[in-house]
């Protein structure tokens, strides 16, 4: 490389940053030096790393590749600077490629290793945590990583897109109905558009895969048949399910967590929790899950994703949870923790436009999505009040239409106050969307004053959805007492709940947070009752695994 192109790469929010002596004295105690030359691979694309590398002297370049051929540097970095990024913490293929441009020496460390760095030094752990996060983010907002290519009519192209945004994959989507270089490229791999949608990876392809071969070639934790019991199993991964998986393994329970989509849950996909103890700053969903699924890593769950539960039975004191895929899991105890999903609007033609302008999560990926905007959004909690606040950093104008008439009746002071401090946001009183237009996209919503009946069309790049929660129990019809909402009933409520009769197997009073069948609980927004809030949630999953132990001594 030219001297020019062997300039360092400068910081970019704190997401390379330089290591002090400190904390290079901290990692030196878990690895060992090693010297490299010029033309030296230290991490491939599409390989999972395993290592953690701290750069001592020389230089590094890191580079991404697309299913063009075509490769570009996207960071130079020299002594101090570390590499990596978030999904090498959790053993995910490399979405980059490191090569040493200048002979020096680095600093090898096993990532079970770091793991356990970034677990006991809260220092340390704040810089290299910080940094692999707004990587994971750069990755996302620069298109890296493999493409999908499909129609966006097609309902799987959705799913994927779906999957993908919620595990905050490095990718890009090329859509067959409108980008001009789809055809092309798939002609290329010899795919016919009938077989779309297919993911590509350098020239790899995968032809309509499920969620759980796309999780597993990504390498994320999948699920599998197990024939070892679990004093837990936790199903959910949202912050009742990662409080449940961390609370109960470090009590010493052998525990296991399975989540359909994505861990985080709906607290996920918010791109700023500012009210959540102990942050006063605040922090993404997604830092907040990635710090627990290290913790829940540190004591020893085990996490399954892409493990979406599809039946419960019971039988002598063990119960069995089986998978979509048909992989199934043996505990003692389970806790219900699989949360809840927004509710969709009741409005005509909206299916159409589901995953192409029409959202139910405001991070990154589907701000990317949404150009200069301007942008709709719909609800009046604190799920939309966050999203306005966010989106407004990004796009030309939010519209958050509320259908009551005092935005601070549902949501939060801090947000309220936010919202009404910036001007890029207008606040729509009384107002409901009742048609939504557009060609491919959403490009127009109608909305309605539900006092005064009048009507103005709003032109937008987006229309998001955050207008409440339905739970995540159609599966458990018949095996627990749900109520008339479909929440499950704990407690002295789950022998009397209306709902769900044929799931009444308890012969005892049921502990607070006990279902009507004895050793299964649940916990957060699924549960009846339930406060829906973050820390609300990462409490009952701490007491369902206090009482779990109770149940399980007893």
């Amino acid at each position: 490389m030219s001297e020019a192109a062997l300039q360092e790469t400068p910081d970019v929010f704190g997401a390379y940053p330089r290591l002090n002596d400190v904390q290079i004295s901290t990692l030196e105690a878990g690895g060992q030096k090693r010297s490299v030359g010029v033309g030296d691979i230290l991490v491939r694309e599409g390989e999972p790393s395993g290592r953690f590398y701290a750069i001592l002297s020389g230089k590094v370049a890191v580079t991404v590749s697309d299913p063009l051929g075509e490769r570009r540097t996207i960071g130079v970095h020299g002594p101090r600077r570390f590499l990596g990024e978030v999904g090498d913490l959790d053993g995910e293929a490399a979405f980059y490629t490191a090569q040493v441009a200048q002979a020096g020496e680095v600093l090898v460390v096993a990532a079970q290793s770091l793991r356990s760095l970034v677990a006991e030094d809260p220092m340390l752990s704040d810089v290299i945590l910080r940094a692999f996060l707004l990587r994971r983010t750069l990755l996302i907002e620069e298109g890296t990583g493999f493409w999908i290519v499909g129609s966006c009519y097609s309902p799987d192209t959705t799913r994927l897109r779906e999957f993908v945004a919620r595990n905050r994959l490095p990718h890009r989507w090329l859509d067959l109905e409108r980008d001009k270089q789809a055809e092309s490229l798939l002609g290329r791999f010899g795919v016919a558009p009938q077989d779309t949608p297919v993911v590509i990876w350098g020239d790899e392809v995968l032809r309509n895969p499920p969620n759980s071969e796309l999780a597993r070639r990504m390498g994320l934790p999948v699920s599998d048949v197990s024939h070892d019991e679990r004093d837990i199993v936790v199903v959910g991964a949202g912050p009742a399910g990662l409080a449940a998986a961390v609370y109960g393994s470090s009590d010493g329970l052998s525990t296991a967590a399975a989540e359909a989509i994505a861990a985080g849950g709906q607290a996920g996909t918010s791109s700023r929790i500012e009210n959540y103890l102990g942050f006063p700053s605040g922090l993404s969903g997604a830092e907040l899950a990635e710090r627990a699924l290290i913790q829940a890593d540190k004591f020893g769950a085990d996490l399954m994703i892409s493990a979406e539960a599809c039946h419960l039975e019971s039988d002598g004191g063990k119960h069995l949870v089986c998978f979509g895929d048909e992989s199934s899991i043996v505990g003692r105890a389970v806790i219900l923790a699989t949360g809840a999903r927004y509710r969709r609007l009741s409005v005509p033609g909206i299916e159409r436009f589901e995953g192409n302008g029409i959202f139910y999560a405001a991070t990154f990926q589907e701000a990317l999505l949404c150009g200069a905007g301007p942008v709709v959004i719909v609800g009046g909690g604190n799920s939309a009040g966050q999203a306005a606040v966010f989106l407004a950093s990004r796009v030309a104008r939010v519209y958050l239409l509320i259908r009551a008439g005092d935005i601070g009746k549902d949501m939060s002071r801090y947000l309220v106050d936010q919202i009404h401090q910036q001007p890029r946001i207008t606040v729509c009183l009384h107002t409901e969307v009742r048609e939504i237009h557009g060609d491919k996209r959403v490009e127009t919503i109608v909305a309605q004053n539900n006092h005064t009946g009048g009507e103005r069309r709003i032109d937008t790049t987006a229309l998001f959805v955050f207008i409440g929660a339905a739970p995540n129990t159609a599966w458990l019809h018949g095996a627990v007492s749900l109520d008339d909402f479909g929440f499950i009933a704990t407690g002295s409520a789950a022998l009397y709940s209306a709902n769900g009769r044929a799931g009444v197997r308890i012969a005892r009073e049921p502990m607070m947070l006990e279902t009507s069948r004895p050793g299964i609980f649940a916990a957060g927004d699924v549960r009846s009752g339930s406060v829906k809030r973050v820390a609300s949630a990462v409490g009952e999953g701490s007491i369902a695994v206090r009482q779990v132990e109770q149940y399980l001594l007893a």
